[in-house]
């Protein structure tokens, strides 16, 4: 425990995904950490709530395989992936319209058979499928220029039903921003490593348990176990920068670095007494943020799906999840809808009901739910938009750094980039 006695003490403001996952790195490191979550629960975005007496979540999250530091940091706190999480093979699913399934084949054969066996294409639609990936890949899945995954698409006559349930799809579900608007950069730095690398790596992981279970209860505990604290319903309001080191107006004792890992939309108050970061504190300020609805409706327990996780077209809905597949809280289904759209103006009881009739036309018979709840997460990404400059984790001030899935990286807002940015700020505290 050498460190703990040579004045290095760290504030992290924000047990989010990202907070946690930079106190984790620390305490492995040695060095003592104490987080300040204003919230009486962990998570930040993601994270559990109580409906109907269930512990479930503010939404429903889709991790994929090449989420390797999520995987690896649930591994050093002690929550076992494999018991954790449900694996399964990427399969997108229309019924009726659509169907593309990854084989368990070396990469990058399993993409290519994948592409060309699926169901609700032309052979047109396959082979231009192939073919806009041996393109990107040639180019190592950079452009030039940043542009919307539409303009993107249309280029490489990436079009018809190739782009309505394949491309637009994984472009919404990644990034959580319309085609239409999305960067086609960061859709590429997606598809590379999600799609186009290894086989694995493309895989599905879905929560069999709540996601306070996932990460950040055995995060907590595992930063308490090495001499760390975690203090819940501690709200840190003003944050200055003294002689002695950062100060909070939440806990008297002077810190040696500080990690904001709170939203992004949090920020600007906290950074208000130091000046030289005004231009941070406009570009954050400038994000733009894009929701996603989640609506559980609990229907008898004789009601499943044919699959774990279906895809939905020309409704309002997107991805429909068997909650009692995947955790077996049996009749429990899930619908999300992600980022903007008329959803947006309807009350939750309207809401509720028009997922329940489209659900009715797929699954027919279905009875009246017995409950139903809609949560909207209305900041719950940033709107991932071409060119879109975003924060780096170092600050204009020694020892202060932020942590969030909004720093700058290759991936959009996804729990991948959130874990990446704590650990890419605990290194940058070791390394100072």
């Amino acid at each position: 425990m050498e460190n703990l006695d040579h004045g290095v003490n760290v504030a992290i403001i924000g047990a989010g995904w990202a907070g946690l996952a930079a106190a984790v790195a620390l305490a492995q490191a040695n060095i003592r950490v104490s987080v300040f979550e204003a919230a009486r629960q962990m998570g930040g975005r993601a994270r559990s709530v109580e409906i109907e007496g269930m512990a479930l979540d503010n939404g429903q999250h889709v991790l994929i395989g090449a989420y390797s530091e999520t995987l690896r940091l649930m591994q050093t706190v002690g929550a076992d992936p494999k018991q954790l999480l449900a694996r399964l093979p990427l399969a997108i699913e229309y019924p009726g319209k659509f169907s593309l399934r990854v084989p368990r084949r070396p990469a990058p054969l399993h993409l290519a058979e994948a592409l060309l066996t699926a169901s609700g294409l032309s052979w047109g639609e396959r082979i231009a499928a192939v073919r806009f990936i041996k393109a990107m890949r040639s180019k190592a899945y950079r452009i030039p220029i940043d542009m919307p995954v539409a303009a993107l698409l249309a280029q490489h006559r990436q079009t018809g039903a190739l782009a309505r349930y394949l491309w637009e799809p994984l472009c919404v579900s990644a990034l959580n921003t319309p085609a239409t608007s999305a960067s086609a950069q960061t859709f590429l730095n997606v598809v590379r490593d999600g799609l186009d690398g290894a086989c694995e790596a493309s895989d599905f992981l879905i929560p069999r348990a709540d996601l306070g279970k996932l990460f950040p209860e055995p995060a907590a505990a595992f930063v308490r176990a090495n001499a760390g604290t975690v203090k819940l319903g501690t709200a840190v309001r003003t944050l200055d920068k003294t002689e002695l080191g950062f100060v909070l107006d939440a806990d008297p004792q002077p810190y040696s670095h500080a990690i904001l890992a709170v939203g992004p939309h949090q920020i600007d108050t906290l950074l208000d007494r130091f000046e030289k970061l005004a231009p941070l504190r406009q570009s954050v300020a400038a994000l733009a943020y894009e929701p996603i609805y989640t609506c559980y409706l609990q229907y008898p327990r004789d009601v499943s799906m044919p699959r774990p996780m279906t895809g939905f077209d020309g409704g309002s809905i997107q991805w429909l999840f068997d909650r009692g597949r995947l955790n077996g809280t049996a009749g429990l289904l899930a619908a999300v809808i992600s980022a903007r759209g008329a959803h947006q103006g309807s009350s939750q009881d309207l809401l509720a009901n028009a997922i329940h009739r489209e659900l009715s036309i797929f699954l027919p018979g279905l009875p009246a739910p017995l409950w139903s709840r809609v949560i909207a997460e209305k900041r719950a990404t940033f709107s991932c938009r071409p060119g879109l400059v975003r924060p780096a984790n170092q600050t204009g001030v020694e020892h202060l750094y932020l942590a969030g899935d909004y720093t700058a990286s290759d991936y959009p807002a996804t729990l991948e980039s959130a874990v990446r940015s704590g650990t890419l700020a605990a290194r940058l505290v070791l390394q100072s």
